[in-house]
């Protein structure tokens, strides 16, 4: 399955989360080090849905880059 991660650039760090796995977040020191934490929280909130008997949200987000002219 393939999740929408959305990255935020923080003024120390980074963060990321998934849209379709609400709570499911990771931070780090960059974006390789978020990157790697977000594939490992993805699925460590998949086995919890599994232990846990929910159903598992299917990858639904979507994304697009939106180009505007600055005033």
């Amino acid at each position: 399955m393939q999740y929408l991660v959305v990255l935020e650039e923080g003024a120390r760090s980074f963060g990321a989360y998934v849209p379709d796995l609400p709570g499911c977040i990771a931070a780090g020191e960059s974006k390789d080090e978020v990157l790697t934490l977000i594939r490992q929280a993805i699925e460590f909130h998949i086995e919890g849905l599994k232990e846990n008997g929910q159903p598992i949200t299917p990858p639904s987000s979507s994304s697009e880059v939106v180009d505007v002219e600055a005033a």
